[in-house]
């Protein structure tokens, strides 16, 4: 919510994303809830393999970032939070979040679904996409990699990297940006 004078109310909250220190994020998410600050920090479960054993471990699903429910007093904090670097800034100020994409992505790590690509050849690096459905439906943004069955994809509202497996059927080449 924005005053007369166009900058945020200091007594409305928003979700912002805050930067952290590599592999701070789970730590940051900790220190901030023991503030009395709401943060979220996505975490996935991977298999990974050393050469002895099999071990599942907890991810962040956003390397190097944190979400925070904060009011403009309450980011001074924030920032004083051992791990934290920065805001994500947008135009020269902390990029908001909507709602709803904080609310899609809880629903994402809820459901736990996988998106896999079958045919990855029609997409290639630098293209702008569209997801047709899901969760993230109508999202899009720009495929920064493709690995396999894997998009390395931009979304323009996160301004950050996330890793999908989407279904070829559920992503179309958005060649009218």
């Amino acid at each position: 919510m924005e005053n007369q004078f166009g900058s945020r109310c200091t007594w409305s909250r928003h979700w912002l994303v805050i930067y952290t220190r590599p592999r701070w994020e789970k730590k940051v998410d900790k220190l901030l809830k023991l503030q009395d600050i709401k943060s979220y920090c996505p975490i996935r479960s991977v298999t990974s393999q050393w050469a002895d054993r099999k071990k599942i471990v907890d991810l962040p699903l956003f390397s190097g970032y944190v979400f925070v429910w904060v009011n403009e007093r309450e980011e001074y904090k924030v920032r004083q939070t051992l791990g934290v670097l920065n805001f994500v800034y947008y135009m020269g100020k902390p990029a908001v979040i909507r709602d709803k994409v904080i609310e899609n992505i809880e629903e994402l790590m809820s459901k736990n679904h996988e998106y896999e690509i079958i045919d990855a050849q029609e997409i290639t690096l630098g293209d702008r996409v569209r997801i047709k459905h899901g969760i993230f439906y109508n999202q899009e943004g720009t495929v920064i990699k493709v690995r396999g069955k894997h998009v390395l994809m931009l979304l323009d509202h996160l301004n950050c990297a996330i890793v999908s497996s989407i279904a070829i059927a559920d992503v179309i080449l958005n060649t009218a940006i």
